[in-house]
């Protein structure tokens, strides 16, 4: 006798495919789903269903996006003059939520791992260069994670970068090393993003 119904495992399968998401958790949201109203489960499918219609990539600074270019890029008020460059998204939202960047983005969409196959063409490198050789950027604040990964992406960049005249940053103290800047809180982020150093000295 099956003690799970069909339908219920198969939710239960698929939210296990969530990252972080073990059978526990993924059977204990499925049990939630279904003790809700029918009308927030629809609703939630409808959601799903729409989300790679409706988000795009900025083609300025690779944010996922609604519309192009994405708010923040289009925003006159920001400082297009100095560029923020994070590994993903979700770094982007963090160092939003301080209130302490009034620059622009651009997202590498990951981090340099040769042992993973990931090298330079594989991330939004190209792009980064092609940004600053349009001659509009004074700043580069290299933001991506103090773990190894991160940091050998950020000393790449700036081996790199050192042939246009551009100034170079990196985010210093607050973020302790091995840290994902992701999970750090907007006062120790601010904190980092204020007190910033140049990858020069």
């Amino acid at each position: 006798m099956q003690a799970v119904p069909p339908a219920l495992e198969r939710l239960i399968h698929d939210l296990t495919k969530l990252p972080g998401i073990g059978r526990k958790t993924a059977t204990r949201l499925a049990l939630y789903l279904l003790r809700s109203p029918a009308s927030e489960a629809r609703a939630l499918a409808e959601d799903l269903a729409t989300l790679h219609s409706s988000i795009r990539l900025c083609s300025g600074c690779f944010a996922f996006s609604e519309t192009d270019p994405c708010p923040i890029c289009g925003d006159a008020r920001r400082n297009h003059r100095l560029v923020c460059v994070v590994e993903q998204p979700g770094d982007l939202m963090a160092i939003e939520k301080t209130g302490s960047f009034k620059g622009v983005y651009h997202i590498l969409h990951g981090v340099l791992s040769p042992m993973d196959g990931i090298g330079p063409e594989e991330l939004k490198i190209r792009e980064l260069y092609q940004r600053i050789s349009r001659g509009e950027v004074e700043e580069i604040l290299l933001a991506t994670s103090s773990t190894v990964p991160g940091e050998a992406t950020a000393s790449y960049l700036a081996d790199h970068l050192h042939r246009y005249p551009v100034r170079i940053t990196r985010l210093a103290c607050g973020i302790p090393m091995g840290m994902d800047i992701k999970y750090a809180d907007k006062y120790t982020l601010g904190q980092a993003i204020d007190s910033r150093r140049s990858m020069d000295e």
